[in-house]
């Protein structure tokens, strides 16, 4: 099992999006890549405490490739926009990738590599070592799932579960 902690604007997209991959066994919203200990939702969404929303996800790669889990990270959100996510502004919403280690670290600047090229370029996803993590709020936690007519779940989390879902196909459950 491996576990690769990214940031790629809000952690409940990125949360619903890997829930549905075959060999994906957790997924953890949470906070990282900050100076404050323990902070809460309302604190992060401040952008005064360094911390980005992130995801842990805990995977099989005798099941699904780790460059699988990285392509669908640059599959499912821009990582040529700077602190933001289409309206979800702020370092909160940085994309980034945290690694635990230098094969990590390596595996993860490969993916910006691959990216680029699809991209064309101007990627600012950062690379950094990963800090403290801190678990979300419960709420958050499948957020997708649980609240499946939301608004943002409905206009932002589902276009892009179907992406994934239409570009990874082998790897989607039960597909």
């Amino acid at each position: 099992m491996q576990t690769f902690v990214l940031a790629g604007g809000c952690f409940w997209c990125l949360d619903a999006v890997y829930r549905t991959l075959s060999g994906v066994t957790d997924v953890v919203s949470g906070y990282t890549g900050g100076a404050k200990p323990s902070p809460t939702y309302e604190e992060v969404c401040t952008g005064r405490t360094g911390h980005a929303e992130v995801v842990a996800v805990t995977f099989d790669e005798r099941i699904i490739p780790s460059d699988i889990i990285l392509d669908v990270f640059f599959t499912l959100h821009d990582p040529r926009q700077l602190n933001r996510q289409g309206n979800d502004v702020g370092t909160q919403y940085r994309s980034a990738m945290f690694y635990t280690s230098a094969e990590q670290q390596e595996l993860f600047a490969a993916a910006i590599e691959r990216a680029s090229e699809v991209w064309d370029g101007g990627i600012v996803t950062t690379l950094e070592p990963l800090g403290e993590f801190y678990d979300a709020e419960e709420y958050h936690q499948d957020f997708f799932a649980k609240n499946p007519g939301q608004g943002y779940c409905m206009a932002v989390a589902l276009p892009k579960v179907a992406k994934v879902r239409k570009a990874y196909a082998p790897y989607i459950l039960g597909a």
